[in-house]
């Protein structure tokens, strides 16, 4: 039914994102800026823009396969243009000589290698903004295919998939918000990427603790990851590549507030066995990429920070519990996601990781999989009497060396050891201009191996609230929704300590907090096989 005073209520709402509101936050996180009140972050692994979304809206369409047509008045995006499709610049790595141009992998080969995504090695395939040096630096050779071509070199980056095979999000996007211009917040693989999304820092490594092929010298004493190490103490971590941080995470701050929220990983649950017989740290899931463990440490962000750390993967004494203080800590298994939404107990704030089959991972992981993962949380939330005040935000923690075309701005320069973007041990012209006020957790006014943004990578909002076929361009990276967060449940407090949230653009421009019904979008199901719109939303 149309409300005559929504539209002045909403107008009020996203101005207060400007401002600080009125009232403190509610326990049950009732209390928002916008009518987002449970927003659901599920962040994947290992994806960039251009891997996904390179030559969107226009799909190829063999046959036998899902097919995608895209709506009428479907925006462009910053993808492939002919010039980058047909006469790129990355030289052929076979011979040096050509160009390795981007090419389309079919479905039928979903199953990837994976490609190196070290935080060095990234800024050189950069190449100091030309973009020319990916199959070099991070290129690694197929499969697929089995024979000939360009993916049987270090090329293989350039491949690509289209709306045939990533389905869903293309789809998605079709009926809900995306972003052509969001970037790792910095450059390096997994654990960094999970760290700037709960606390937009990577300095404050423990001297004691780091891992020290994982962090260099951040100054002052400091260290900084640019790599991955598991968290110290957990219990499936690794005796030897352990590190922990000091600082604060947006846990902590949702804790202050009391507001609920959780974290949950697929595999988390020790002591639930799987239908293969695997239980406790060796749990494994099979999917078109082989067997894998189900929980990876170290993607495992609060993991990190003792005081959100679950390093035992203790239980919840029971559903009700779950966002709420206990012995869990707020640490709980992905299935433990389902289970509270189901008995009603939908915290404010939840992180999703996929268990590793499905997260998206190339060499272990693909993108059918991942579609699977996708597939079912969109239609479970939308199922839910809570959908008309819920956001899911879709993003990924790194780009595994996939190509992309676009430069990053680089708004935090770094002069460390293993910088290498505008030179040898340097990113940008010097470490002295900083963007992000305030000092790290160790007293360190400007901490060195954080040069960022870094790649370019899909962002998707799905949300009854989200703009319909919409493509945002503002400048966003992984702390945006750490911003939107705070923005949202915690009067715009911010991390402080250095954090990238002090300098990040929010994503409420991809929401549309003016609309007039009650009802401000009908929910789009999808074949979990196909990845296809079973129902639509024809307006």
């Amino acid at each position: 039914m149309h409300n005559p005073f929504r539209k002045a209520l909403a107008v009020l709402a996203t101005a207060a994102l400007g401002l600080l509101p009125a009232s403190p936050a509610l326990a049950d996180g009732s209390r928002t800026a916008t009518p987002i009140k449970h927003l659901v972050v599920l962040f994947q692994e290992n994806v960039s823009f251009d891997h996904y979304f390179g030559t969107y809206p226009n799909a190829t369409n063999p046959a036998g396969e899902p097919s995608f047509h895209a709506r009428p008045g479907t925006p462009t995006v910053n993808g492939y243009t002919p010039a980058l499709l047909h006469n790129n610049p990355n030289l052929n790595p076979a011979n040096l000589t050509g160009a390795t141009n981007p090419f389309r992998l079919d479905r039928s080969e979903a199953v990837t290698k994976d490609q190196s995504h070290g935080y060095s090695t990234e800024q050189q395939a950069f190449d100091g903004g030309v973009m020319d040096l990916f199959p070099f630096f991070v290129g690694r050779a197929g499969p697929p295919p089995s024979g000939g071509g360009v993916t049987s070199t270090t090329g293989l980056n350039l491949g690509y998939f289209d709306g045939n095979t990533v389905t869903t999000l293309w789809y998605l996007a079709q009926f809900f918000a995306m972003s052509d211009n969001s970037y790792s917040t910095g450059f390096g693989p997994s654990t960094p990427g999970a760290l700037n999304l709960v606390s937009g820092q990577t300095n404050g490594a423990t001297a004691t603790m780091a891992a020290s092929f994982a962090v260099v010298a951040g100054g002052a004493g400091s260290f900084t990851v640019v790599s991955d190490a598991d968290p110290t103490g957990d219990a499936c971590s690794s005796q030897t590549t352990n590190l922990i941080m000091s600082g604060k995470n947006v846990g902590d701050l949702l804790n202050a507030a009391g507001v609920t929220w959780g974290s949950f990983m697929g595999g988390f649950n020790l002591s639930t066995s799987n239908t293969n017989g695997t239980t406790g740290c060796a749990r494994s899931s099979t999917g078109l990429s082989g067997t894998t463990t189900d929980y990876i440490p170290h993607h495992a962000w609060f993991q990190y920070y003792a005081s959100t750390a679950n390093p035992t993967h203790a239980r919840p004494l029971s559903t009700s519990e779950i966002g709420r203080d206990g012995q869990a800590n707020h640490e709980y298994d992905l299935e433990d996601f389902f289970a509270a939404v189901t008995a009603g107990d939908f915290p404010a704030v939840s992180f999703l990781k996929a268990s590793a089959y499905q997260d998206g991972h190339a060499g272990y992981s693909n993108p059918l999989d991942e579609q699977s993962i996708v597939v079912r949380l969109v239609n479970f939330l939308q199922s839910r009497p809570e959908w008309k005040s819920t956001a899911i935000v879709i993003m990924y923690d790194d780009s595994d060396g996939w190509y992309d075309h676009q430069m990053s701005p680089i708004v935090n320069q770094s002069q460390s050891s293993a910088d290498r973007l505008t030179g040898l041990g340097l990113c940008g012209a010097s470490a002295e201009t900083s963007a992000l006020p305030g000092v790290d957790p160790i007293g360190n006014p400007h901490a060195l191996g954080r040069c960022g943004y870094g790649p370019r990578q899909p962002l998707l909002v799905v949300s009854p609230w989200a703009r319909k076929n919409f493509v945002d361009h503002s400048i966003t990276d992984q702390s945006s929704v750490l911003r939107f967060i705070e923005d949202n449940w915690l009067n715009g407090e911010r991390i402080g300590q250095g954090s990238f949230d002090a300098i990040a653009t929010s994503i409420t421009q991809m929401f549309d907090f003016n609309q007039e019904d009650d009802d401000p979008g009908a929910p789009v199901f999808f074949d979990p096989n196909t990845g296809k719109p079973v129902s639509q939303n024809q307006q």
